[in-house]
């Protein structure tokens, strides 16, 4: 099976197979699972989340893709276009991969939240030096 990448604005109520759906407006992507069990895969855009990257051969949506939560449990990637099954994870591997997505979310904002005091306390000092005689 291959996938191609369709642009939406919306995701449409029928999908069908060896397409992914992106919305870029709603920062999401769509597909039917891989293994051909019918289940939607709805993996959010950002980055701290999955990215679409559009190649002449075929989209790209990293990470891999695993459905922990459906009955198939499938696992694997979408690259070029083309899907490469990886092993299935235990229940140990599949609290980690949470728990990393977690902390590497974590880390993105705190240093997102960093970045931003570091430009208001640079403003403001700027503003004390023009309004503030000491």
């Amino acid at each position: 099976m291959r996938f191609e990448l369709q642009r939406v604005r919306y995701i449409p109520a029928a999908l069908l197979p060896g397409i992914l759906y992106v919305s870029e407006e709603f920062k999401i992507a769509v597909h039917l699972c891989a293994c051909g069990c019918g289940s939607k895969i709805r993996t959010p855009l950002g980055p701290t989340e999955w990215t679409v990257r559009e190649t002449m051969r075929g989209p790209t949506l990293s990470p891999s893709i695993g459905n922990w939560q459906e009955a198939c449990r499938s696992h694997y990637w979408i690259r070029n276009g083309e899907i490469e099954w990886a092993g299935k994870w235990t229940p140990e591997q599949i609290a980690a991969g949470w728990l990393n997505e977690q902390e590497r979310a974590r880390v993105y904002f705190e240093i997102r939240a960093n970045e931003r005091k570091g430009l208001f306390r640079r403003l403001w000092q700027r503003v004390r030096q023009v309004f503030v005689r000491e």
